[in-house]
């Protein structure tokens, strides 16, 4: 076996190693002498087309990657027409004889779409479910919500296939589909009653958790070990769960990825958006959104419903941008404040967290125009100063302190990750260790994938969302995908042990709360005197407060009211 080989080998090895004292007292006891892909192939091959019993009836699966796979799964109910649009969602609905569970279900209403997906549509409360077997074992369950901000993504994507994390670590994964955007936050409890409550598109993944508090343990998995995860929206998502009323009995951690703030949005100002699709959509009755095809009600979350009312953009076109991103409301019920703003939730205060991001967060969001790749000194002045006024200088100076080999595109990549996503997530690991209650372990995916971003010469590095495949060792596509090439896709050794090192961290922290795999450092949990941080790569590396100067310089920044 090579080298490289023999690291993947090691890490998909190193969760075992992690939690061997509980195995022993397990069926997996013979694991060691076995090796874990022996088991698992002994452990995977059975039933094709596996059928489990469910609180709402029969349903018969597939095996995917040699894993049990249940797609499509419904956790609620019909959330469509007037009578159920924009609420909470009802139970789901029960059925006689055996469902097929191996198609995805429809993903949530929303602009663009994906290959090989289903239709978007208005009813989409779906989950899927991926699971070594469904043996009535207490497996970790990991459950995951997409990115996408607020307003796009789904359940069903390749990249956040759960079957490899299945697999290899002998854990349940289960992703649901979720109302967004318009369909998921417009509020109209002000104009409607206390029945429209908002946040409906939470609520969802409230309904989503008590399903699987009810019925996880049918597919293998412990309704009393269940972690959270997710990734940009999902992790804006998972902080928002975080500090959930309705959630908290139903999770036991939580990884914070990439992290989108969910905002602090008020009802007043919810209630505003909801009189201004009015306006546009040419309504005065607030129940006529109640009818209107769902089409539309996308078209004035995408600014094409303007048009109807001359003038509408004029002057205000900055403040509608905002506002049409949709996200929650802080409604003091619901979602009773805005996470991590100002401290960590006191309601999860006992649950372990992960938090981090990519190192490059903003190449991702700069794909679209190659000429920020190859920028000099003046257009990165001239670029930051659209964003950073009169302290632009100040920001270039103190990263090129910190940076002094690096590219005009460099400074500004880093700069524009810094904020907001490196200060949001080193925020949030401030809090929970200042909380004190359960530990916070942070984290930067440091990678550097050598991939260029197309048609220029700079390598993507860890771009956002390259976690994702990373985390659920989908580094490698599937045997007969028929997903067009990713352009971006690294499948070097060094990405594939990267992704080994990932996955396995991730479900041992799934499993125990503590993330630490056998052959990489001990990961520490975030202390404010050291800021313990891991550098997750081919060979990780525990690094005490990585971003010291840049870091002090934005909490300046900040404290000076120049970012928010």
């Amino acid at each position: 076996m090579d080298e490289p080989s023999a690291g993947i080998s090691r890490a998909r090895c190193a969760l075992r190693g992690g939690w061997m004292d509980w195995s022993r007292r397990t069926i997996l006891g013979g694991a060691a002498a076995l090796g874990w892909g022996a088991l698992a192939s002994k452990a995977f091959a059975k039933d094709a087309n596996p059928v489990v019993m469910t609180a709402q009836g029969r349903l018969r699966g597939m095996i995917e990657r040699g894993a049990q796979a249940f797609r499509g799964v419904p956790y609620g109910g019909s959330v469509s027409g007037p009578d159920r649009r924009f609420r909470a969602p009802p139970p789901p609905p029960a059925w006689t004889g055996v469902r097929d569970a191996t198609q995805y279900g429809a993903p949530a209403i929303q602009a663009g779409g994906f290959p090989g997906e289903p239709a978007a549509a208005e009813d989409c409360l779906f989950l899927n479910i991926w699971t070594p077997a469904a043996d009535g074992a207490r497996r970790p369950v990991m459950f995951y919500s997409h990115g996408g901000g607020f307003t796009v993504g789904s359940g069903n994507r390749p990249s956040q296939n759960g079957a490899n994390l299945a697999r290899l670590y002998d854990v349940v994964v289960v992703e649901s589909n979720h109302r967004l955007g318009v369909m998921g936050y417009l509020y109209l409890g002000q104009l409607l009653g206390p029945e429209y409550q908002g946040n409906q598109g939470l609520l969802d993944l409230v309904a989503a958790l008590t399903w699987v508090n009810e019925n996880i343990a049918a597919f293998g998995g412990d309704p009393h070990n269940v972690m959270i995860f997710g990734e940009s929206g999902g992790g804006g998502k998972t902080a928002a769960l975080y500090a959930m009323p309705a959630a908290a009995p139903l999770f036991h951690k939580a990884s914070i990825e990439s992290p989108v703030g969910p905002g602090d949005r008020a009802p007043e100002e919810a209630t505003e958006i909801a009189r201004e699709a009015m306006r546009a959509l040419g309504l005065t009755d607030p129940r006529k959104l109640l009818e209107l095809p769902a089409e539309q009600l996308l078209r004035f979350q995408t600014g094409e419903a303007d048009a109807a009312v001359p003038g509408e953009r004029t002057g205000g076109a900055q403040r509608n941008n905002r506002d049409r991103m949709f996200w929650p409301i802080i409604d003091g019920a619901i979602l009773p404040e805005s996470p991590f703003k100002d401290h960590a939730p006191a309601l999860s205060a006992q649950k372990p967290l992960i938090v981090g991001g990519c190192k490059d967060e903003a190449v991702f969001f700069n794909l679209g125009d190659k000429s920020t790749f190859s920028m000099s000194d003046e257009d990165l002045r001239q670029r930051l100063a659209l964003m950073l006024g009169d302290r632009t200088d100040d920001w270039i100076r103190t990263f090129r302190g910190s940076r002094p080999n690096a590219s005009p595109s460099q400074l500004y990549i880093a700069i524009t990750t810094a904020t907001p996503w490196r200060a949001y997530a080193v925020r949030v690991a401030e809090q929970k260790a200042q909380e004190g209650a359960a530990p916070v372990y942070s984290y930067i995916l440091d990678y550097q994938s050598p991939t260029k971003v197309p048609q220029t010469d700079y390598p993507i590095g860890s771009p956002h969302a390259s976690d994702i495949g990373t985390k659920f060792d989908n580094v490698v596509p599937p045997p007969g995908t028929s997903a067009p090439p990713n352009p971006l896709s690294d499948l070097t050794p060094g990405k594939r042990q990267t992704a080994a090192n990932m996955s396995a961290m991730w479900a041992a922290f799934a499993r125990t709360g503590r993330p630490s795999i056998a052959g990489q450092p001990e990961w520490k949990p975030y202390t404010i005197d050291r800021r313990e941080t891991m550098l997750i790569d081919v060979q990780c590396t525990l690094i005490a407060d990585p971003e010291k100067t840049e870091r002090l310089f934005w909490e300046t920044e900040k404290n000076a009211g120049s970012i928010r």
